[in-house]
């Protein structure tokens, strides 16, 4: 990863290969950020350059200019933010993707400073938007192509004017360092990365630090009576598994429960998906990855809030024992569910994880998945949907997604969608109407949330990332091709909110 420090030292004389500078979209043009403190000549140069150049200064956009007169760096950027009043998650995250994006540029690169303006938290969105910019999943390249390869950018310095108390390197590379873990766990191929080899992975990273793990294998599964999650792993030569991470720092102000799903690959099952469709289904398990590397941060940044994540890990395959439509499963908690399509597996052991989660009655339920298509029909490739039992809850969910910069919609449950998953030989169905699947999965989930100690409903959030996942797409900002690492962040900041 990026090495990255703050400096207040003037940045025309520093000594870097590139200074990084922002540019804002004007009616004539990019224009220079307010308060870029170069030299005149240097900022006569830039600006007359930018304007020979048909520089426009939209986000994304960046333009490298050599020799500018009176820097000592030998390559000055200058980085799109975009129009000033353009909408954006959260107001620094047009300098968080900023950033990124002349992060990107400047891969092969050893050193630059980024003197982008502001105060203490947009210097932190700018150091995550280095750090997460500067992301690269090399793990699997061959000798040739791993030799040809650039690097990302080696050492990078953020500026901040004035003392500051926070450690805002420290915090924003805790966090970066969280993403680019859930990252590599997405990208990671299904032949890696399975339900044992997932568990595996997160009791490394967890040795040493205040999470515990407790790993149920199938036959413990059993005897809980985890019918979801063995269901939809029993078509597989590879067995589910559900870790359950604990978080418990001392004088913890609230309990939280993540759940995250964790389909390290979905066939579709018996219902199995188009060739085409399958292609990226290595990132079913992003809510999973989300949750654990979030719980993992958590505990670093020593938030005093105590959390417990329920990674709901199964393999979605065809084998001879696959589960088939027309089954019926008994579910954590004994109720039984019609099995309707098995390529809505996602549910299924998202629900066994929530029945779980609801035992221990925390504050609150909130469970991550790449839930529904239908998500991404309604909202797109970028935003995630936020649904709930609570508004309250839902309004937080949003909100702390907005303030790290991650793009969230709330949307409704309305009562009416329950009865499509009436069942004549069940307790319900585990699909209803076509018609708003993305609520009408998540209202099955809310099937299993428990009661509290006063026998009121906990409070439970769901988060669709089936569209921010994983990015199909070119790079853009401080988001790489593939897994995004989507999540994570808003998890992070919605358990401060609690803080």
């Amino acid at each position: 990863m990026t090495t990255l420090t703050l400096t207040d030292s003037k940045i025309a004389t520093a000594k870097v290969d590139a200074l990084v500078l922002a540019s804002t979209a004007g009616e004539d043009g990019a224009v220079l950020s307010e308060g870029t403190e170069l030299p005149k000549n240097a900022l006569t140069h830039v600006n007359q350059n930018l304007s020979a150049t048909g520089a426009t200064g939209k986000a994304d956009e960046v333009v490298k200019l050599a020799g500018v007169p009176g820097v000592s760096a030998a390559l000055v950027v200058v980085v799109g933010t975009g129009k000033a009043d353009a909408p954006v998650p959260d107001a620094a995250e047009r300098y968080r993707r900023a950033a990124g994006a002349a992060t990107r540029a400047l891969a092969g690169k050893e050193s630059a400073l980024f003197a982008l303006g502001g105060g203490a938290e947009q210097a932190r969105a700018v150091a995550e938007g280095v750090l997460l910019g500067g992301y690269a999943f090399q793990t699997f390249l061959g000798e040739g192509k791993a030799a040809s390869a650039k690097a990302p950018l080696a050492t990078a310095q953020v500026q901040l004017k004035g003392r500051h108390k926070e450690d805002i390197a420290g915090q924003a590379s805790t966090v970066a360092e969280a993403v680019r873990y859930a990252r590599d766990l997405v990208n990671t191929p299904p032949n890696v990365l399975f339900p044992e080899s997932f568990a595996e992975s997160v009791s490394r990273r967890a040795d040493g630090s205040k999470v515990t793990l407790e790993v149920w294998d199938a036959d413990r599964l059993q005897q809980e009576g985890c019918g979801g999650i063995l269901g939809v792993g029993q078509g597989s030569g590879r067995p589910p598994r559900l870790v359950t991470m604990t978080y418990k720092p001392r004088g913890a102000k609230a309990h939280l429960a993540f759940v995250g799903k964790g389909i390290t690959f979905d066939s579709g099952g018996l219902c199995i998906k188009p060739g085409t469709g399958m292609v990226t289904m290595k990132c079913d398990m992003a809510g999973a990855a989300a949750v654990a590397a979030s719980i993992l941060a958590l505990a670093e940044l020593k938030v005093p809030v105590a959390v417990t994540g329920y990674l709901c890990l199964a393999e979605n395959m065809t084998g001879d024992l696959a589960q088939r439509p027309g089954d019926i499963v008994t579910m954590r908690g004994g109720r039984t569910v019609e099995i309707i399509n098995t390529d809505a597996e996602g549910r299924l052991v998202m629900a066994d994880g929530i029945a779980l989660a609801s035992e221990q009655q925390p504050d609150a339920i909130v469970d991550i998945a790449t839930l529904t298509g239908a998500c991404i029909i309604a909202l797109g490739n970028r935003t995630m949907g936020v649904m709930a039992n609570d508004d309250e809850l839902r309004e937080r969910v949003t909100g702390a997604a907005t303030v790290a910069g991650e793009a969230a919609w709330g949307m409704p449950l309305p009562e009416e969608i329950r009865g499509s998953m009436d069942s004549p030989v069940a307790d319900l169905k585990h699909t209803g109407d076509r018609a708003g699947g993305m609520m009408v999965a998540a209202k099955f989930l809310e099937e299993f949330v428990g009661k509290d100690g006063s026998g009121q409903a906990i409070k439970w959030s769901h988060i669709d990332i089936a569209g921010p996942a994983f990015n199909e797409k070119g790079a853009w900002g401080y988001t790489p091709t593939g897994g995004t690492g989507s999540g994570v962040r808003a998890l992070i900041e919605l358990a401060r909110s609690y803080a």
